[in-house]
């Protein structure tokens, strides 16, 4: 597989999303958690997602618990946390492995198009941050310690 849009995964609520729904945005996937340092940029992510959706922006919320047990609750507690706490309007989708066996194979893609630093290939923790161009198939990566705000400039750029 080679574009972003080969891949589908189960929103939240249980429904299989393929993402050719966002074919042609530019896309911004990142691994969630709700009980993470990090937590609180869920707040940037609405943010950006609310200022740049109606130019072709996306942000894709993936829940994980591989760091630290920090998304431990279901699905529904998932979304109530993030609608309550942060306004959450952005596409949110099930729990996901990112790293080790039983990755989810949009992650193991994301992950070789755009390894970390020193070619690693795994996610080192949660809220890492995946931009993908319009064309579905350049990707670029940032660390879970990258403020959403930080990422309005390489967003602008691939929007035009």
């Amino acid at each position: 597989m080679s574009l972003i849009y080969d891949f589908s995964a189960p929103l939240i609520d249980g429904r299989e999303q393929p993402l050719t729904t966002w074919r042609d945005k530019v896309v911004l996937v990142v691994n969630v958690a709700s009980k993470c340092g990090y937590t609180p940029q869920y707040a940037g992510l609405e943010r950006l997602y609310r200022d740049y959706r109606d130019r072709g922006f996306v942000v894709l919320g993936f829940p994980c618990n591989q760091f630290g047990g920090q998304e431990p609750g279901s699905e529904t507690e998932i979304a109530a946390f993030c609608d309550l706490n942060y306004h959450v309007s952005f596409p949110m989708f099930g729990k996901v492995v990112v790293n080790g066996r039983g990755a989810h194979p949009l992650f193991q893609w994301l992950k070789r198009k755009a390894p970390g630093l020193l070619g690693v290939q795994t996610i080192p923790w949660n809220f890492t941050k995946f931009l993908v161009d319009r064309s579905g198939g350049t990707v670029q990566r940032f660390a879970g310690g990258t403020e959403p705000d930080d990422l309005r400039q390489p967003i602008e750029a691939l929007l035009g």
